[in-house]
């Protein structure tokens, strides 16, 4: 079992665990998992931890696709792969959300499905530098067609002579974009996924592959979810501390009638706790929609309790057909506890 470290994004103010990163390197963790949303972007820091690191993978976990043309994607993640030696970056893509993506970005929402085939292709062609970016797509074309275009745009290939093989990772939760993620990427950031999970996603991930051909399988593909670790002896305080997140995200991140993370929540058999959060958050009383999230579901989807505890429970996670882990912790305890439990530590 492979793991990754998260730092997430920014709150008021941006300060980077560089010393984190580094015992996690040292622990043998594979990766470390930036992240963005309306204030530091994913990109930036990886260059920083670029510097003050040796081995450990560099993933954007994730970038927006609103937040930049997949070309510009491109040479963001080709110049941290350059920066740190070659071999380190993993672009990790998302649509993030259409309040977001029109409210913060200005852009259409679209035809998500369509708009990630289009990056995904745009920024592989980019990569590879075989030839000048050109792309007839659904959502994205280059060269630029459309209004306001004086149709003299030059396809290009890139100065920089970049790792052709930098591996794309998408975040995705519904059924079509988790066949898309199988079929063209290299890597899948799920949403809400525990133990048990693959046998709701494993036949969408399955066809996927068979659309991709070339016997594409998992043996081919990576699977990370993210999960909070927290070594304690007071368990309902460690869930209640994970409560008001779930709460912001299922009650707030998105449109009373598209949110994703309601939509996952409900997927996983909460769908009545999943109504009665995003009431009480959109109403504006966010204390008790987070006391509405179940203990059993932060439960779920965490580790936290005595070592004994989370060894125990993590077994599960180890044949939950994920092949890797990223972890949200503040303890470095924590850090050396999911080392020796997935056999990383050199």
């Amino acid at each position: 079992m492979k793991l990754g470290l998260s730092l997430g994004y920014s709150g008021a103010h941006l300060k980077l665990p560089v010393k984190t990163v580094q015992l996690a390197e040292k622990l043998g963790f594979d990766s470390v998992w930036t992240a963005e949303a309306y204030g530091s972007d994913a990109i930036s820091p990886l260059g920083y931890l670029a510097a003050c690191t040796e081995r450990i993978r560099l993933g954007a976990g994730i970038l927006q696709i609103a937040a930049r043309t997949p070309t510009a994607a491109a040479m963001g993640m080709a110049t941290i792969d350059a920066l740190a030696g070659g071999n380190r970056a993993i672009s990790g893509l998302g649509m993030s959300g259409p309040q977001i993506v029109e409210g913060w970005y200005g852009q259409p929402w679209g035809k998500p499905y369509w708009r990630l085939r289009d990056y995904v292709t745009i920024m592989r062609k980019t990569f590879k530098r075989e030839a000048p970016v050109t792309h007839e797509g659904r959502e994205i074309s280059l060269p630029f067609s459309g209004v306001g275009a004086l149709g003299i745009g030059k396809p290009l290939k890139s100065i920089l002579h970049m790792n052709p093989d930098i591996p794309i990772w998408l975040g995705t939760a519904t059924e079509t974009n988790v066949r898309l993620t199988a079929e063209i990427a290299d890597g899948w950031l799920p949403l809400n996924f525990v133990p048990g999970s693959l046998k709701i996603y494993g036949p969408w991930l399955e066809e996927g592959f068979t659309r991709a051909g070339g016997g594409k399988s998992y043996k081919d593909f990576e699977i990370q979810p993210g999960i909070s670790v927290l070594i304690t002896a007071d368990i309902k305080s460690a869930l209640a501390r994970l409560k008001p997140n779930i709460a912001l995200y299922v009650g707030g991140m998105g449109h009373k009638d598209k949110n994703f993370h309601k939509d996952m929540m409900t997927l996983r058999g909460y769908g009545d706790e999943a109504a009665r959060i995003q009431e009480l958050y959109l109403a504006g009383h966010k204390t008790e929609a987070a006391e509405a999230v179940p203990d059993e579901y932060c439960d779920e989807g965490a580790l936290v309790g005595s070592a004994e505890r989370i060894g125990e429970r993590y077994k599960a996670w180890a044949d939950s057909g994920a092949t890797g882990l990223t972890i949200s912790t503040p303890q470095d305890e924590a850090l050396e506890l999911m080392a020796d439990l997935a056999g990383t530590r050199p």
